[in-house]
C-alpha cells in the first residue's frame, strides 16, 4: 500500500462530523477515529479496540497511552523523514501527553496533514510552524506494499 492510496482514503474522510470517540465515514469520528477507520480500509480488521477515553486522553494519569498504541501496531519513523501517507502524532501542549493524530497528505515546501479537529471535522490543514513544532511521533502503517 502506498502512501498515495494511504492519503485517498484519508481524503474520503473529509467532511467527516468531529464526534469523540467515534470512527464512522461520513456520520462521526475523532482523531483516532480517523485512523482508526483509514487502517480498516487498507489494512483490514483493527488489531485492538481502543477502550472509553476521555477527552483528556489520561493526562491526569500522564501516561502516553496513545503514542504507546501506535508502537504496537505502527513502525516507528524518525522524524526527518516525513512521506505521504505518515501518521503523525501531536504534543499540544509541552506539558502534556500527546494525544492529536493526523496523517501526513503531502511533504515538502507546502505540507499537509488530515485530521478530525474538534469544532471543524475531518479537515486537510497546512502542515505550518504551529503544528509541526508539536509532532513528537511519526509512524508508518504496518506494510511496505499489499497486493
Amino acid at each position: 500500500m502506498t502512501g498515495s492510496r494511504i492519503t485517498t482514503v484519508a481524503r474520503d474522510w473529509i467532511g467527516t462530523p468531529y464526534v469523540h470517540q467515534m470512527a464512522a465515514k461520513q456520520a462521526g469520528c475523532d482523531c483516532l477515529g480517523l485512523v482508526r477507520g483509514v487502517w480498516r480500509d487498507v489494512v483490514g480488521a483493527e488489531p485492538e479496540r481502543p477502550p472509553a477515553y476521555t477527552m483528556d486522553w489520561s493526562e491526569p494519569q500522564g501516561e502516553e497511552r496513545l503514542w504507546e498504541a501506535a508502537m504496537r501496531h505502527l513502525r516507528a519513523k524518525p522524524l526527518e523523514a516525513a512521506a505521504p501517507g505518515d501518521v503523525i502524532l501531536f504534543r499540544m501542549r509541552a506539558t502534556s501527553v500527546a494525544k492529536h493524530l493526523g496523517i501526513q497528505s503531502a511533504v515538502g515546501d507546502r505540507p499537509t496533514f488530515i485530521h478530525a479537529y474538534s469544532g471543524h471535522g475531518v479537515v486537510e490543514s497546512p502542515l505550518s510552524a504551529p503544528w509541526a513544532r508539536r509532532v513528537v511521533a511519526r509512524f508508518a502503517f504496518p506494510f511496505e506494499e499489499a497486493s
